[in-house]
């Protein structure tokens, strides 16, 4: 029993950011969709009333700015985090309705009966849709909308997604159950990971690396920048790598190896010092925090952290290897406004 609706949640978007229709017309269509499905289906437990004002809104929106799920008629999955579905509405989506799960006479609730009656496979009425995350996987493998939000805490989604044949996220958390979407084009997953808040990253300090001599002040600026990103200080102590580099001698570092295996970002000062004059910087090798990750390969940036005597300091943050999203992470933290 499905209904597919002709654009994914992107082209909706682009649709309406760009006036060839309006999120109106998209959750007027979705409400429709729902109605020709349910109560057959049994995908929804509620059914938002106010869905058309709140699209109404989304109208008026973007009259003034785009937003990247402008007029995208989602469903919520019942009981799930309150700020999943905030988020989703604050960058354009419009909630239709709860989605039902089983009450489940097993505690894995991969099927059972709900408040309404049973929720059905749309491929295969007479069989399962897996569970806990029922219904959204009905609501978006039957074309009522093109994402419906999930928790996964053993398999939630997943196992919903599989068996109704659609894609189903999980993703990454500190916790057991993780939040995560169902859509039916791959396009869709791409567009809701691109507007997620970055994943929390594990970043230690380093005033010096163990072996270099900092000016103070730089340890004080880049350490206050650093403080963005709540790091524990690094049990680290590196060799000086001069001999290394002017060797070219370039390769693994033992002790960088073991550090991230349970960090993901190394935060330094960038410099031991503040530009010096024109006649040089003496015996003080500015490069004393930073070649080392040359030799390793790690990749690493400065993140202007703030002043010292009118010149800037900057903070280095080194991530591990091919991790580079981690240091745009970083920088973002780090120029966010704090309290």
């Amino acid at each position: 029993m499905c209904v597919v609706p002709e654009l994914t949640a992107t082209e909706i978007a682009h649709a309406v950011n760009t006036g060839a229709t309006t999120a109106v017309e998209q959750v007027s269509a979705a409400l429709a969709r729902l109605a020709s499905v349910e109560p057959a289906l049994c995908a929804f437990a509620e059914v938002f009333g106010s869905a058309v004002d709140d699209a109404a809104a989304v109208d008026r929106r973007v009259r003034s700015s785009p937003l990247p799920f402008a007029g995208v008629p989602i469903a919520v999955k019942r009981g799930e985090r309150r700020a999943h579905r905030e988020r989703l509405t604050a960058l354009g989506c419009v909630p239709i309705g709860l989605t039902t799960t089983p009450d489940g006479t097993t505690p894995w609730q991969t099927w059972g009966r709900n408040a309404r009656g049973v929720t059905r496979n749309p491929w295969h009425p007479d069989r399962t849709p897996g569970g806990s995350s029922a219904g959204s996987a009905v609501a978006v493998a039957s074309g009522v909308v093109p994402l419906a939000t999930g928790v996964d805490g053993a398999g939630s989604i997943r196992i919903p997604a599989a068996w109704c044949g659609v894609l189903g996220l999980k993703t990454t958390s500190a916790e057991r159950s993780a939040v995560g979407v169902f859509v039916r084009h791959p396009d869709d997953l791409a567009l809701y990971l691109a507007c997620r808040e970055p994943a929390p990253v594990r970043a230690a300090w380093s005033p010096d690396l163990g072996f270099a001599s900092v000016d103070p002040d730089q340890i004080a600026v880049a350490h206050r920048a650093a403080l963005a990103l709540h790091p524990r200080p690094a049990d680290l102590v590196l060799a000086d790598p001069a001999d290394d580099w002017f060797a070219g001698r370039c390769g693994p570092n033992p002790a960088l190896d073991a550090f991230f295996e349970t960090t993901d970002l190394l935060l330094t000062p960038c410099t031991p010092g503040p530009p010096h004059g024109h006649d040089g910087p003496g015996t003080r090798m500015n490069t004393s925090l930073t070649w080392a990750f040359n030799l390793s390969g790690h990749p690493a940036v400065s993140i202007p952290a703030g002043f010292s005597d009118g010149l800037p300091v900057g903070l280095q943050a080194v991530a591990r290897h091919g991790r580079e999203a981690d240091l745009v992470t970083a920088a973002r933290l780090v120029a966010a406004p704090r309290d």
